[in-house]
C-alpha cells in the first residue's frame, strides 16, 4: 500500500487560525498537490492557500473533476491524492469521485468546508451532512468543529488513507473552525483505536500457501488491484517466475504483471481473453492476490471455478471468504507476504512440484486457438481497436492510460500493451464515467515527464470535458482519444445482444445525423487545445504523432469509428465462465473470426 508520509520533526506551539493549520498539515505531511474549487465555507482555507509555500493548488471547473483529478495523481504515483471543496452541493459534487475511489482502494483525502457550527441542522444556506452521506463510502469520515482539531483529523486522515487497503477519507471543517485560532503544533497525537491494518502474515499460513503450489496440478494466480497498491509488481513477477503458475491480472491490476511476459495469460472475466477466463475456471487452485472475486470476474459465483482449492490473500480480512471461502486465509500487505513466500520458496521441500506440463499445453493450445483479433468493419469507419493498439505502440511503455467507462475501457484493456504498473488508471469498481479526463489530468500533474492519454468514448468525455480548460490554464498537455461512434456503445451492445436490438435512449446523436452535436474538434479549439479528426485509417498514425509532438497545450482526437463494433469476447451476466467456451457460436465476431 502507498507508504505513510514520514512527519517532519517536531514544531513549537504557534498561534495560527484554522484555516493556517489546513494549508500548514498538508505541507508537514508532504503534499505537494491538491485539485479544488472555492466555496463560501471552505473561504478561510482558501484564503490561507495563498500564502503556501510549498502546495500547488489547481482550480478545477467542477467538483466532481477535483476528485478523480486527486485519484489519477494517486493512482499513477501511489501517493495520497488531495481535493477540496465548500459546502454543500460543493462537497456533494465529490461523492462520485469518493465513492469510485472507495471502490477501487484509491489513497483520497477529502477536505470540504461546513457551515458554521452554530448553523448545523438548521437548513443553512448551502447545508448538508457530508460525513453521513459520505459515511459509508469512506473508510472514515471526520466532522471538525474545534480549530486545534484540525491538525489531527487531517493528519489522521491521511494516515488511514495511505495505509492498510487504502480508501478515501472525508474531514469536513466548519467556517468557524477555520477562522478561529489556537497554539499549533506538530505533529499531533493520532487517535484511532482499533484502527492496526495486519501486514504480515503467519509463518504457518505461508507454509500452507506453498503446499498448495506443490501440490497443484492446474494452479494459477489470480492477481488483482492490490498488486498496484501494495507496489509489489516485482515481488509478483519474482513469485511467478519461481513458481513456474500462469498470471492473470484483473481490469485493476493491468500492468502488474508484463503483457509480454509468457507467464501471462491475460485480463479474466466478462470480456477477458479465453486463456485467463478457462485458467481460472478450469484450475485446481487459485493462488489469489489482492483481489476480491468480483462479480464482473466470476460470472455466477457458485459456478466459479468449481474444481478449485483457493488461496486468498488481502490485507483487508474483511474480503477473505466474503465470496468464495478460502481453503488458505493469509491477512496481509501483498509485498510483504509476496517476499515472504518468495524466501520461504528456497526451503527444500518445495523443491519438487506436481508435472504442470498438461495444464501448460492446455493453456497455451487455447492462447494460439484464440490469438488478440479483431473483426474489420463493414460501414467504412474505423476499428476502434486498432486505433488504440496504434496509440500503444506509438506512445511506448512508459506512458500512463486513463480510460472513460465502458466499450472503449474494455478495448483499452485488451489492446494497449501494459508492461509497468501505474501505467492504466480506470474506474473499475463503480464504473464511473467522465472519470478518463480529469484523472489523466491528475495523473499528468503527479508524472509530468509522462505521457498521459484519457481514452474516452463520446458519451463519458461530455461529462466532465470542462476540465479541459483547467489543462489549458494550468499548462497540463494530455492527450484525449474520443473514441466516438455517436452512441453509449457499452449499453447499445447490450441492447442488440439482449434487446432484441430495441436502442432505447443510446443514440448520441437522434436527429442530428448530417451535424456533429457536439463538434468535438470545435469543442477543442474552443477551450485553447488542439483539435484533429480521424476518419481514414490511412489518418491514424500522423494524427496519434501530432498528439505526442504536441507539449504546448491538450489535445483532442475525435476518432469517428462504426457503432456496430462490439467488445469480444463476452460471458453474459449472470452465466457460468464456462460459457465462454460457446461464444464463438454466439457471434462470427468473436477473437477475430
Amino acid at each position: 500500500m502507498p507508504r505513510e508520509a514520514s512527519p517532519s520533526s517536531a514544531a513549537a506551539p504557534e498561534r495560527i487560525t484554522g484555516a493556517a493549520a489546513v494549508v500548514r498539515s498538508l505541507e508537514l505531511l508532504g503534499v505537494k498537490d491538491v485539485f479544488g474549487l472555492p466555496g463560501g465555507a471552505i473561504l478561510p482555507a482558501y484564503d490561507a492557500i495563498l500564502d503556501a509555500k510549498d502546495i500547488n493548488h489547481i482550480l478545477v471547473r467542477h467538483e466532481q473533476g477535483a476528485g478523480h483529478a486527486a485519484e489519477g495523481y494517486a493512482a499513477a504515483s501511489g501517493k495520497v491524492g488531495v481535493c477540496i471543496a465548500t459546502s454543500g452541493p460543493g462537497a456533494t459534487n465529490l461523492v462520485t469521485a469518493i465513492a469510485d475511489a472507495y471502490m477501487d482502494s484509491v489513497p483520497l483525502l477529502a477536505i470540504t468546508g461546513q457551515v458554521f457550527s452554530t448553523l448545523m441542522g438548521t437548513d443553512a444556506f448551502q447545508e448538508a451532512d457530508i460525513v453521513g452521506i459520505t459515511m459509508p463510502i469512506t473508510k472514515h469520515s471526520f466532522l471538525v468543529r474545534r480549530a486545534e482539531d484540525i491538525p489531527g483529523a487531517i493528519a489522521s486522515a491521511y494516515h488511514l488513507a495511505s495505509t492498510g487497503r487504502p480508501g478515501p477519507v472525508l474531514v469536513d471543517i466548519t467556517k468557524d473552525a477555520q477562522q478561529d485560532e489556537f497554539e499549533f503544533s506538530w505533529p499531533p497525537q493520532l487517535d484511532l483505536p482499533g484502527y492496526r491494518p495486519i501486514t504480515k502474515a503467519h509463518g504457518k499460513q505461508i507454509l500452507a500457501a506453498l503446499e498448495a503450489v506443490r501440490e497443484a496440478k492446474k494452479p494459477v494466480i489470480y492477481a488483482g488491484g492490490g498488486i498496484i497498491r501494495a507496489e509489489a509488481a516485482e515481488e509478483l513477477l519474482a513469485f511467478a517466475e519461481r513458481t513456474g503458475m500462469p498470471v492473470v491480472t484483473t481490469l485493476m491490476a493491468r500492468g502488474a504483471f508484463p503483457d509480454s511476459h509468457p507467464q501471462m495469460l491475460g485480463m479474466p472475466g466478462m470480456h477477458g481473453t479465453v486463456p485467463a477466463v478457462l485458467a481460472l475456471q478450469e484450475a485446481d487452485l487459485l493462488f489469489t492476490i489482492g483481489a476480491r472475486f468480483d462479480d464482473r470476474v466470476t460470472g455466477k459465483a457458485e459456478l466459479f471455478a468449481p474444481n478449485a482449492k483457493v488461496v486468498h490473500i488481502d490485507i483487508d480480512p474483511a474480503e477473505i471468504s466474503k465470496i468464495r471461502t478460502a481453503d488458505v486465509p493469509i491477512v496481509g500487505d501483498a509485498k510483504e507476504v509476496l517476499a515472504d513466500l518468495n524466501r520461504a520458496l528456497g526451503d527444500d521441500r518445495f523443491a519438487e512440484k506436481a508435472d504442470t506440463a498438461e495444464w501448460w499445453k492446455f493453456l497455451n493450445g487455447l492462447t494460439t486457438e484464440f490469438p488478440r483479433g479483431f473483426t474489420a468493419t463493414t460501414d467504412g469507419l474505423l476499428a476502434p481497436q486498432h486505433i488504440i493498439e496504434r496509440i500503444s505502440e506509438l506512445s511506448g511503455p512508459e506512458a500512463v492510460f486513463a480510460t472513460g467507462v465502458g466499450q472503449h475501457q474494455m478495448w483499452a484493456a485488451q489492446f494497449l500493451t501494459l508492461d509497468r504498473p501505474n501505467s492504466f488508471l480506470n474506474s473499475g469498481g463503480a464504473g464511473t464515467m467522465g472519470y478518463a479526463v480529469p484523472a489523466a489530468m491528475g495523473a499528468k500533474v503527479a508524472q509530468p515527464e509522462r505521457v498521459v492519454w484519457a481514452i474516452d468514448g463520446d458519451g463519458c468525455f461530455q461529462m466532465t470535458n470542462q476540465e479541459i480548460a483547467t489543462c489549458v490554464v494550468n499548462d497540463i498537455p494530455i492527450k484525449i482519444a474520443v473514441i466516438n461512434n455517436s452512441s453509449l456503445g457499452m449499453v447499445r451492445q447490450w441492447q442488440t445482444l439482449f434487446y432484441d436490438g430495441r436502442y432505447s435512449n443510446t443514440d448520441l446523436n437522434t436527429g442530428h445525423d448530417s451535424i456533429r452535436v457536439p463538434d468535438f474538434v470545435k469543442l477543442a479549439d474552443a477551450y485553447g487545445a488542439l483539435g484533429i479528426r480521424v476518419e481514414r485509417e490511412d489518418q491514424i498514425d500522423d494524427a496519434i504523432k501530432l498528439a505526442l509532438e504536441t507539449n504546448d497545450r491538450p489535445v483532442v482526437i475525435d476518432f469517428v469509428v462504426s457503432a456496430d463494433a462490439m467488445v469480444w469476447p463476452m460471458v453474459p451476466q449472470g452465466v457460468s465462465n464456462s460459457f465462454i467456451r460457446y461464444a464463438r457460436d454466439a457471434s462470427p465476431a468473436f477473437q477475430g473470426e
